[in-house]
């Protein structure tokens, strides 16, 4: 993205301005998340769990980001799936609204869930799902 980007609000639009040319190249075929593959191997994060949210969301759902974030963060799961190419879900002029309401609630749901009924066989379709589905 370009630079200060996070000033122009905490969603990426679909033809979002702030992205650069290599930026939407890697973000298409989702080789922006290479270097979480560092973090997965400090410990930092793990290749399955609950993405990471910034802030002001975590705020707004506190109750059940507590249920959630006792874990390190992943690269994948089951919402991330859900909504690998969500920035074609939004409705232009109500996007922070859509999110809020919509979106996040049916992540959050999603991630719970999973949480609930996780088992390594999970995170191995996660896995398997997340690999087949770079490219779709």
């Amino acid at each position: 993205m370009v630079l200060n980007a996070d000033q122009g609000g905490l969603l990426t639009a679909p033809a979002d301005h702030r992205l650069t040319s290599v930026g939407r190249f890697l973000r298409k075929h989702k080789l922006d998340e290479l270097p979480q593959l560092w973090n997965v191997l400090t410990g930092d994060m793990q290749l399955v769990g609950v993405r990471p949210e910034v802030e002001p969301y975590v705020t707004m759902f506190r109750e059940q980001y507590a249920l959630l974030l006792n874990q390190p963060p992943g690269i994948t799961d089951p919402a991330s799936l859900a909504y690998r190419r969500e920035e074609n879900v939004f409705v232009a002029g109500r996007m922070e609204q859509q999110y809020v309401s919509e979106i996040l609630p049916e992540k959050l749901r999603l991630s719970l869930d999973y949480q609930r009924n996780r088992s390594f066989f999970s995170d191995l379709r996660v896995l398997l799902d997340t690999v087949l589905n770079l490219t779709a």
